[in-house]
């Protein structure tokens, strides 16, 4: 209809690169700094020891984490960089092979030959580069690799992630330190596995489900190791 705004609907695709640095890293701030404090804890550790144990986590994870999601990111970045130039070059020096080559895969699509040409002249007179790199590269902007994004939402969601049994190892009587962080730690990690599925489109329980039960196990082995160091050494 002429004249009418045409409805644009949000996808969950179009946050898939921050959301899946921020479920990472808050995952892992919960899981890593809990499993520290109780494997410390279980050692036998001063209530003072275990507390700086759980800080040093919080500050030593989130730079770790941060570092890593950067350099991780920036090279699938480079990677697309280079795709396209490549496929800019390829336009400036092939522009025909590059629009068999366009209309080849929209053929390959459900197109008729005819008309997969059609669609190819109008997507490069409109934007040629774009339409190689979404449709023969897949490359979108919704999912172009954003490295400082990447890095700085997982540093952030995993400080704010370990700052949780920080709290609790700081707030809890020393004498149910190990029960309060476990129990504490768990029920985080059912409400960010929900929140994430819920984000994802997925269903609660089973994310849920499943990202407490790793946690439990990583807790519980390393607090094992703990209390096995505490006593021999």
């Amino acid at each position: 209809m002429s004249g009418a705004s045409l409805k644009v609907e949000p996808h969950r695709t179009d946050n898939i690169g921050w959301l899946r640095a921020a479920v990472l890293g808050a995952n892992d701030g919960i899981l890593s700094t809990a499993s520290l404090v109780l494997g410390v804890a279980a050692a036998h550790g001063s209530r003072n020891g275990v507390l700086v144990a759980g800080v040093a986590g919080l500050v030593a994870g989130a730079m770790s984490m941060a570092a890593g999601e950067y350099v991780s990111v920036h090279s699938q970045q480079d990677t697309e960089d280079a795709d396209i130039a490549r496929e800019r070059a390829e336009l400036r020096s092939d522009d025909g092979g590059e629009h068999r080559e366009l209309a080849a895969i929209y053929v390959g699509r459900g197109l008729e030959p005819a008309l997969a040409a059609q669609v190819a002249d109008q997507l490069m007179a409109h934007d040629a580069l774009g339409a190689h790199a979404r449709d023969e590269l897949g490359i979108t902007e919704a999912l172009r690799a954003r490295p400082v994004q990447a890095a700085v939402a997982s540093a952030m969601s995993f400080a704010t992630g370990a700052a949780l049994p920080v709290l609790v190892t700081w707030i809890a009587p020393q004498s149910i330190l190990i029960v309060s962080v476990s129990s504490t730690s768990l029920i985080f990690l059912a409400v960010l596995g929900a929140l994430a599925a819920r984000a994802g489109g997925a269903r609660l329980v089973p994310g849920a489900v499943r990202v407490t039960f790793w946690g439990a196990l990583a807790m519980g082995v390393t607090a094992g190791v703990g209390a096995l160091f505490g006593t021999s050494i």
